[in-house]
């Protein structure tokens, strides 16, 4: 179980600098007259840290021997979901100029940080039935 980690970690780590590089590009040269509210960077460091923290709170409830993990991970994915609401506030609020933009740029990797999420518990998931 100790050896899942640092996969993980290379994993998620490779995960977000190769989307994060690839919609910086892709803003940059197709929207770069448009400010953002949020720089793209806030936006990966938020989903980036929200799939490690669940990540590391499953895999340590799994060790602790907790056997409802796929109950925490749905209360934690609608705690991220809560938090994502909190996270977008000043664009509901009124505070952007471009809020269409600035909300799509933050729920495509909201839900492509979310399918990696889903797809590595599931690998750690099987490992752990396996073992």
């Amino acid at each position: 179980m100790k050896q899942d980690l640092p996969y993980f970690l290379l994993k998620w780590i490779g995960f977000t600098v190769l989307l994060c590089g690839v919609h910086y590009y892709i803003f940059e040269t197709f929207l770069s007259d448009i400010s953002l509210y949020f720089p793209i960077w806030t936006i990966y460091l938020f989903n980036a840290g929200l799939v490690l923290l669940v990540f590391l709170i499953v895999r340590f409830q799994m060790a602790r021997g907790y056997t409802k993990t796929y109950n925490l991970f749905l209360i934690l994915t609608i705690s991220k979901m809560a938090l994502a609401i909190v996270f977008l506030l000043p664009l509901f609020a009124g505070k952007s100029e471009n809020t269409i933009i600035d909300v799509v740029n933050f729920f495509i990797p909201y839900f492509l940080f979310l399918g990696f999420e889903i797809f590595q518990l599931n690998i750690f998931f099987k490992k752990e039935e396996t073992n």
